[in-house]
C-alpha cells in the first residue's frame, strides 16, 4: 500500500528492510528514488533527529560517482525518512550469496570503485562507519569493468552516526557490524577515515575468500580476534594483492593507505589478475568450547553440522528480502582489555586447501577419534591372534612400533 513521505514523495513498495529501518521504491516530482523510512524510535528522538538534521548539507553535497547520491531529508511527524538515488541492480551481500566468492579481477575493481567513493566522502570530511556488503549496490544497468563486474556505489552514509549518538550510546557502547570492525573502535577510540579502510580491506578478503578473516562464533570473539590475532594469508592470489590487503588490515591505523591510495594501487593491480579464478579454499569451522563438545560414539561417528549461509537483506530492486542469520548490526559494551587479551589457544582462523580439516577443528578431532578407535580395534585382534598361537612377521622390522594412546589432536599454535 502507497504511503505518503512528507509532501513531494510516495513509498510504493517495501525493497528491504535493515538495522536502521526500511527502503522502499517511492515517487518524487523528479521521478523513482529509493526511500529509506528510519524507524519510530530513532525518528521519535529529537535530539537526534536535530543532530541529522545538521548533517543535511555535508550528505547532499556528497556528489560522486561511486556514492549513492542523497536527494533530501524528510522530517515529517514520525517519519524521518533520506531519500536517496535508485539503483537498479542488487547489493553485494546478494551477490556473495549466489556467488560465495569472486574472481580477483571482479573482486578488485568492485573494491576499487568503494575506495573511490570514501576518498570523496574522506575529503568531504564524513566517516561512513559501516563498509559492508551490504552497503554497496551493483548498479545493473552501468557499463561492465574489469573481470564483468558491475559499477559498485556505497550507500548509507551517515547512518551508523546517527545511530551512534553519545546519548544514545554512551562511552561504554559501540556500535556496527561485528566482521568490520576496526581494532580501534572495538578499543574505544574515536572512529576516523582509516575505520574505513580497514572495513573496506575486510571485505576485500570476504569477496576473494568466501569469508570475513576474523568472523564466525560470538560477537565477543569476533572482536577480540580484530584486536589480538594476524590475518592469515591467502593462498592463490599474487604476492602484491597481499600485500596490500594486509597493509590496509593493520591494527595501528596510521599503518593503512588512505583510501584514495589505496584506489590507485588496486587500479594498478589489475593486469595481474586477468584471467585468475575464483580461490578454492574452505571456510574455518568455528571452534566450540572443548570443555563442552560432546564425544562421538565409537559406532557411528558425527559430522558437525553444516553451516548456515549468512543471509542479506535486499535495498534495490532486482532481489528479494530475505531473513538474515547473522548479525549486521549491533551494539556492544567496549570490551575490558583482559577479555581482548585472548588465551593460550589463540582465535586465529586459517583459511585450508578444499576439503581439508583445520588443525585443532573439530572436524580434525573427530577424524583423530576415528584414527583412535580403528587403531584401538585393531589392537584387540593382535592380541587375539597371539593368544591363539598365530605369529605375524611385520615388513623390514622385529616389532611394531609402539603406539602412544595418549597422543593428542593437533592444536593451533
Amino acid at each position: 500500500m502507497a504511503r505518503k513521505i512528507g509532501s513531494r514523495y510516495t513509498a510504493h513498495q517495501i525493497l528491504g528492510r535493515g538495522s536502521a529501518g526500511t527502503v522502499w521504491l517511492g515517487e518524487g516530482p523528479e521521478g523513482p528514488v529509493a526511500i529509506k523510512l528510519l524507524r519510530e524510535d530513532l525518528a521519535s528522538d529529537q535530539e537526534l533527529v536535530g543532530r541529522f538534521v545538521q548533517e543535511r548539507t555535508a550528505l547532499l553535497s556528497l556528489d560522486h560517482a561511486r556514492v549513492v547520491g542523497v536527494r533530501d531529508l524528510v522530517v515529517d511527524g514520525n517519519d524521518l525518512a533520506l531519500v536517496m538515488d535508485l539503483v537498479r541492480g542488487t547489493d553485494l551481500r546478494t551477490r556473495l550469496e549466489r556467488e560465495r566468492r569472486l574472481p580477483p579481477e571482479a573482486a578488485v575493481a568492485i573494491v576499487a570503485d568503494v575506495a573511490e567513493g570514501l576518498a570523496a566522502a574522506h575529503a568531504a570530511g564524513i566517516v561512513h562507519r559501516d563498509v559492508k556488503p551490504e552497503n554497496v549496490l551493483l548498479d545493473m544497468q552501468g557499463e561492465l569493468g574489469p573481470g564483468g563486474s558491475h559499477p559498485a556505489l556505497l550507500t548509507d552514509f551517515g547512518i551508523a552516526k546517527l545511530i551512534d549518538t553519545p546519548r544514545r550510546t554512551r562511552a561504554t557502547k559501540i556500535i556496527g557490524t561485528p566482521d568490520y570492525l576496526a581494532p580501534e573502535v572495538i578499543e574505544g577510540l574515536p572512529a576516523r577515515a582509516a575505520v574505513d579502510i580497514y572495513a573496506l580491506a575486510t571485505v576485500l578478503y570476504e569477496l576473494l575468500a568466501g569469508f570475513t578473516p576474523f568472523g564466525g562464533g560470538h560477537p565477543g570473539a569476533i572482536l577480540r580476534r580484530h584486536v589480538t590475532e594476524t590475518v592469515v594469508p591467502l593462498p592463490g592470489i599474487p604476492d602484491e594483492l597481499w600485500q596490500l590487503l594486509i597493509q590496509c588490515l593493520a591494527k595501528a591505523p596510521a599503518s593503512r593507505l588512505r583510501a584514495s591510495e589505496l584506489a590507485t594501487r588496486l587500479r594498478e593491480l589489475q593486469p595481474l589478475l586477468v584471467g585468475l579464478p575464483p580461490l578454492d579454499v574452505d571456510e574455518p569451522e568455528t571452534e566450540p568450547d572443548p570443555d563442552e563438545e560432546p564425544e562421538p560414539s565409537a559406532q557411528a561417528p558425527q559430522e558437525p553440522p553444516e553451516k548456515p549461509r549468512r543471509g542479506a537483506v535486499s535495498l534495490v530492486p532486482g532481489s528479494a528480502p530475505k531473513d538474515s542469520n547473522r548479525d549486521t548490526h549491533t551494539s556492544m559494551r567496549v570490551p575490558a582489555p583482559d577479555e581482548l587479551a585472548g588465551g593460550a589457544r589463540g582465535t586465529a582462523r586459517a583459511p585450508r586447501a578444499h576439503g581439508s580439516p583445520r588443525p585443532g577443528s573439530a572436524r580434525n578431532r573427530h577424524a583423530t577419534r576415528r584414527r583412535r578407535i580403528t587403531l584401538g580395534a585393531a589392537g584387540l585382534v593382535l592380541v587375539a591372534a597371539v593368544g591363539g598361537g598365530v605369529w605375524a612377521a611385520t615388513s623390514g622390522s622385529d616389532e611394531a612400533p609402539p603406539v602412544d594412546s595418549n597422543n593428542s589432536a593437533p592444536t593451533e599454535p
